[in-house]
């Protein structure tokens, strides 16, 4: 990566502040209250805010271009009206509220560099429903862009049974289930989330054959017989013992021949690459009690020593990670 000038550092420095515009004007739902068109008082008046300052943020979202204004009255663009205002097909503001708990985490880095772990007790420890629900529509939103890619990367074919670890919204569960009818899949979570992930595989009609189970990923089993566990986007949250102990539970949940697939961000060997890979153990710091982002080789070594072999990265989905439970006759455990 090329070094960068101290202006540019200054100019990323302060980037806190137009995203903290875009964030509030989320966090209040005002492109809604925008909607085809209003000035400051009416929107004012739709969201219950100082008029004054309602203005100065109208003015300031306009300059981020997330706004056009017209004499005094203000709209919509096309895209923040077609993402950002409810009643639209593709409304984003459920999970972009994600973000907006992530910033308030992300306000805490200092103190967190300081303690060595998050100062804010993680949303989910807190019971925390809305924290919840933003949690998983965010998860959702982006399982839908990549779930029929991991299908064909994984492939269905002797898959009759799935585990789910962690499934959230179930839109992995789904994607499995749509590409083959005699698959069954079973989406382990906490009963919080439950209700949620049974509306999406209702709503995608394939409520007969995904069914949901309440646990604790950290710490229950999971049964056994089945021919694929997924972890997708479960490793960051745990540490490396916790996440040696995950896959050693998912290896015995496993028939001999089934296979493990983990999704998830990966580091390279000096931890500096990707960009985003690197950010997101940042995000872990600030937002679990050890969670982190981690390298293919501490993947390699927590898969093996659990007893899988025919370690693979499917070359159609860079971020997957996928390995066999052998077979007792070839020295599986």
């Amino acid at each position: 990566m090329s070094e960068r000038s101290f202006a540019d550092l200054q100019t990323t420095m302060r980037g806190f502040q137009e995203s903290r515009v875009l964030l509030t004007a989320v966090e209040l739902d005002l492109f809604t209250a925008v909607g085809a068109g209003a000035d400051a008082p009416q929107v004012s008046s739709k969201l219950g805010t100082d008029l004054r300052a309602t203005g100065t943020l109208l003015n300031a979202l306009v300059a981020a271009g997330a706004l056009a204004k017209e004499r005094d009255i203000f709209h919509n663009t096309l895209e923040t009206a077609r993402y950002l205002v409810a009643g639209s097909p593709e409304y984003a503001r459920p999970a972009l509220m994600h973000t907006v708990n992530m910033f308030r985490s992300w306000a805490t880095l200092t103190d967190c560099v300081r303690a060595g772990t998050a100062v804010i007790p993680p949303g989910v420890d807190r019971k925390d429903e809305e924290w919840t629900a933003s949690f998983i529509a965010a998860m959702h939103r982006g399982a839908q862009g990549t779930a029929a890619q991991m299908v064909r990367a994984v492939g269905v074919k002797g898959v009759r049974r799935l585990l789910d670890v962690g499934g959230g919204s179930g839109a992995y569960s789904i994607a499995f289930a749509e590409a083959a009818p005699s698959l069954r899949a079973e989406i382990f979570d906490l009963e919080s989330v439950l209700p949620i992930a049974r509306k999406h595989v209702d709503e995608a009609g394939v409520g007969e054959r995904v069914a949901t189970r309440a646990g604790d990923l950290r710490t229950d089993e999971f049964g056994e017989g089945y021919d694929l566990v997924l972890l997708s986007s479960i490793c960051h949250m745990l540490n490396p013992e916790e996440n040696q102990d995950l896959i050693r539970r998912c290896y015995r949940a496993l028939t001999p021949g089934g296979r493990i697939v983990i999704r998830d961000f990966i580091l390279e060997p000096d931890r500096t690459a990707p960009k985003f890979a690197a950010l997101f153990a940042i995000n872990m710091l600030v937002g679990t009690k050890r969670g982190s982002t981690y390298t293919e080789a501490e993947y390699r070594s927590w898969i093996a020593n659990a007893g899988f072999g025919d370690f693979q990265r499917p070359d159609l989905a860079g971020d997957l990670m996928v390995a066999t439970r052998r077979n007792p006759a070839s020295g599986g455990k």
